[in-house]
């Protein structure tokens, strides 16, 4: 009897090990279902650090396991969400430690382009919600930046269009590219890392994320959760200039800017040379003209103060300063003497008392001075005549001991 048949026989009953069912199972299962579509809504979806997807495919009735390894998923354009309903196409298979079966999924794609419309629309209701696209929070764009970093492909029309540009309209401006993926799977990543790559400069004025144009698919890594929040968190303002004029983004709301196409973000990020040339020159000319004006103005006035009153008869004018002035220096001259007598006098009376009470003077009189312990003895009730003391004449001084006073 085959291994795989499920029949008993006739004669006499099957006895199968799990082992034995699970695999005559599998066989059924995988060599019935080798090649096929599956539809449904994805629910519990998630991302391993290996890159593997897991996820469950449902539908009013039924519920599937999913699987799609690193190889396969790396093909998808966009990240799949919980309840975006997909195409798939894969095989089925068995785990036999589990006896569980599972879809091993090899391509998806969204179940037409209403799926990704709605799933851009919950992402733009959840964004709104959480105030990420609000005016508060976007960031004034430079006027003359010196430094204008680019996420973009590096091999895209995009980006030979926005140096053409800058070329043109601001060459004095460096151009900093950090290029990135802009279409499918990974390409999200990507573009977050070259945003948070620039932001880590600290002398770049403004960042230009932009691609060239293309169907819903091709523009949905802008339409990813993870860039939307990459350039919300970004120290740096962000012009976007995804797509073509009627293209509209996740990124484009959440942006600082948004630009209709990548050449047009490269004009709002840069000056028009040409126009600030002719402000230059019409400023040069308005301020000369001005300067002509004061000028005028100026000799008028000049020719009218000249020609008054006052300034036909100039000496008389003079004539009067110089009498105030005689007479200020006079009342100075008084006061400056004034000043000397009143100085000299206080300076005789401090001189005069100094001298009449100088010591030598006083000893020159006749009088002594007594000194004990070598401090002058003002009374006689201070003098100790049992320790030796000093008497201070004019001419000299003696000095007794205790000795001597006995």
């Amino acid at each position: 009897m085959n291994q795989y048949s499920l029949k008993l026989s006739q004669t006499e009953e099957q006895i199968f090990t799990v082992s034995q069912l699970t695999q005559s199972i599998r066989f059924v299962l995988e060599q019935t279902f080798d090649d096929i579509f599956l539809t449904g809504e994805i629910s519990n979806f998630k991302s391993y650090s290996s890159g593997h997807w897991y996820f469950n495919l449902k539908d009013e009735n039924a519920l599937i396991t999913c699987v799609m390894w690193k190889g396969f998923n790396n093909y998808v354009f966009f990240k799949p969400q919980d309840g975006m309903k997909v195409i798939l196409r894969g095989r089925i298979t068995v785990y036999p430690p589990r006896g569980n079966y599972q879809f091993d999924t090899k391509t998806m794609k969204p179940a037409g382009e209403g799926e990704l419309q709605a799933a851009f629309e919950r992402l733009k209701r959840k964004l709104f919600e959480e105030g990420l696209f609000d005016e508060i929070h976007k960031k004034p764009i430079p006027s003359f930046p010196k430094k204008i970093g680019i996420v973009t492909s590096i091999d895209g029309a995009a980006i030979r269009d926005m140096i053409s540009v800058a070329a043109r309209r601001y060459p004095l401006c460096e151009l900093i590219l950090a290029p990135c993926k802009v279409q499918g799977s990974g390409s999200a990543e990507e573009i977050v890392e070259s945003i948070k790559l620039l932001n880590k400069q600290k002398d770049i004025d403004v960042i230009i994320v932009a691609r060239g144009g293309g169907s819903i698919e091709d523009l949905w890594s802008f339409n990813e959760e993870i860039v939307a929040r990459a350039i919300f968190d970004s120290k740096i303002p962000i012009i976007t200039g995804v797509g073509h004029e009627i293209d509209y983004t996740i990124a484009d709301f959440v942006a600082d800017l948004r630009a209709p196409t990548p050449s047009v973000a490269m004009e709002l990020a840069t000056p028009d040379v040409v126009i600030l040339e002719e402000n230059i020159l019409y400023n040069l000319k308005k301020n000369y003209d001005m300067i002509l004006d004061l000028i005028d103005n100026y000799k008028s006035s000049l020719f009218n103060l000249t020609n008054s009153f006052v300034y036909r008869f100039p000496l008389d004018r003079v004539r009067n300063y110089q009498q105030k002035l005689d007479t200020n220096l006079a009342k100075l001259s008084q006061l400056i003497d004034k000043k000397i007598y009143d100085a000299d006098l206080s300076l005789k009376k401090l001189y005069y008392n100094l001298k009449l009470y100088d010591i030598n003077n006083m000893l020159n009189r006749g009088f002594a001075l007594i000194l004990q312990e070598n401090k002058f003895v003002k009374r006689k009730v201070n003098l100790n005549l049992d320790k030796s003391f000093k008497i201070k004449f004019y001419d000299g001084e003696i000095e007794l001991n205790q000795k001597q006073n006995g």
